[in-house]
């Protein structure tokens, strides 16, 4: 697992930065975020981050395969291993489309479509016990309670 750094330890960091002059230049080097903007952006990595981990846990990887990658004996696809009714629920939810079966495999075999639609289900709806096993290998549930601790 990788390595992050606290929410108040980056927040801590970049209230420090903002502290430091510069009299050689006034203008600073780079983007420059808000406070509230370096958090979102932690927010979101860490999120990204739970995501590459049950992927890995769930089909051994993360990000786009060269081959599609079915488990269960076919009930479950891609990365997440969606099964392609699950898919078809989620996104009806989520966005209101209806796909056929086909549409919803090769959606689960799109990593950042899936990650999407993962990240949807975890965060949004609360359902990260719809992966059980890998949920409780990589304290699925405790990530997302930190997560939302940090907003």
């Amino acid at each position: 697992m990788k390595a992050t750094l606290p929410l108040g330890l980056l927040v801590s960091s970049l209230a420090l930065a903002g502290c430091v002059q510069h009299t050689a230049s006034k203008a600073l080097p780079g983007p420059v975020m808000t406070v509230q903007e370096a958090k979102a952006y932690y927010v979101e990595q860490r999120k990204n981050e739970v995501l590459r981990n049950l992927a890995t846990c769930e089909s051994g990887g993360h990000g786009e395969s060269d081959r599609p990658i079915v488990g269960g004996r076919g009930a479950y696809v891609g990365r997440f291993q969606f099964s392609p009714r699950t898919v078809v629920a989620y996104v009806q939810q989520k966005e209101g489309r209806q796909l056929s079966l086909s549409e919803a495999k090769e959606l689960a075999h799109d990593y950042d479509q899936a990650a999407e639609l993962a990240k949807y289900m975890i965060f949004d709806l609360d359902r990260a016990g719809d992966w059980p096993l890998c949920s409780r290998k990589i304290g699925l549930r405790a990530q997302v309670e930190e997560i939302r601790s940090a907003l």
